[in-house]
């Protein structure tokens, strides 16, 4: 009878250490290349980063000089662009073009300045705020007249920052208007019935659930919030009126959120000519456009994108928001 070998002292197949080192020396080789390319991608990003920071810095430079470098004992017309969503972190939010604005007042060499807007609204708090400083600097400087030019368009937070300029100019088909307040929400009540989901939630104070879109409509809230809504919106007629006085007519649908061409506004009273940057430049007898828009830098600009992204989806995760858009 055949005596049984145990399992340790049982021969190994010929060759297996062989192509165990073999396999391990190709795992090897295998990562190598792997950390090869990863270093050659991560080179290459650091270059194309650093040509792209390179580019914005050179191309932002442009005809931008701000008052510290806008061309000494030459009269020229300063102009300050108030263009996309008037907000908080963004490049027309109050902060960037009051900055622009008194620059532009306190060179000595302007001679007017231009607020070129493109605009279709914003925050009503960023708006009024912008329409307070140009008031108080075409005050302070009351040699310096300063018009708004509209391009595009010019609604609503757009329109309550132009309401603040001396004159007003437009093409004839740019948009104008929309003096009104907006609330922006949703219900979903009916489709949580539907779909078998209950809503659960706990509040310290009877109204800290204000207009929760998983609640039915409560009537008193919804007074409560059209109440705001309205008294928003009178400062903004309030802002209009200041600034256009009897120049508007006696139309009740000014005020209605309505919006029309720059033909219509001019009729309307809204605005008082077509006219561009270069004409009104013209007019003003100094050629010379100079842009005192603030600038800030490409890194900057990225994080405070970031941000303001980041905090418009808190907003709209946590609630509804209000603007004059």
């Amino acid at each position: 009878m055949a005596e049984s070998v145990p399992d340790n002292h049982r021969r190994r197949p010929a060759g297996g250490s062989d192509a165990l080192i073999e396999r391990l020396l190709f795992a090897a080789v295998t990562e190598q290349r792997r950390a090869r390319r990863w270093r050659v991608f991560f080179m290459l990003f650091f270059i194309i980063y650093l040509t792209v920071v390179t580019l914005v810095l050179i191309a932002g430079r442009g005809d931008r000089y701000g008052a510290a470098g806008a061309p000494d004992g030459e009269l020229h017309t300063a102009l300050v662009r108030v263009s996309g969503l008037i907000a908080s972190g963004e490049d027309a939010g109050a902060e960037n073009v009051i900055k622009g604005i008194k620059q532009a007042f306190e060179h000595d060499d302007t001679a007017g300045v231009i607020l070129e807007i493109n605009s279709p609204g914003g925050s009503p708090v960023q708006a009024a705020q912008i329409f307070e400083e140009v008031r108080r600097l075409r005050e302070a400087h009351a040699d310096k007249p300063l018009y708004a030019v509209v391009t595009d368009v010019a609604a609503s937070g757009g329109y309550y920052v132009a309401a603040a300029a001396d004159r007003i100019y437009v093409a004839k088909s740019s948009l104008v208007g929309s003096i009104g307040v907006r609330l922006d929400a949703f219900g979903f009540v009916g489709l949580m019935d539907k779909l078998g989901i209950e809503r659960r939630l706990l509040t310290a104070g009877e109204n800290k659930a204000l207009f929760d879109p998983f609640l039915p409509e409560q009537e008193a809230q919804k007074a409560h919030l059209q109440s705001m809504l309205d008294q928003v919106h009178d400062h903004f007629i309030d802002a209009v009126r200041e600034g256009r006085g009897d120049r508007l007519v006696d139309d009740g649908q000014i005020f209605s959120g309505l919006i029309w061409s720059g033909e219509t506004a001019l009729g309307l009273g809204l605005v008082d000519a077509y006219g561009s940057r270069h004409s009104v430049a013209r007019e003003l007898e100094a050629e010379n456009i100079v842009d005192f828009t603030p600038q800030t830098d490409f890194l900057s600009r990225i994080a405070d994108r970031i941000g303001a992204s980041i905090g418009r989806g808190l907003g709209q995760t946590l609630g509804s928001g209000w603007s004059l858009n």
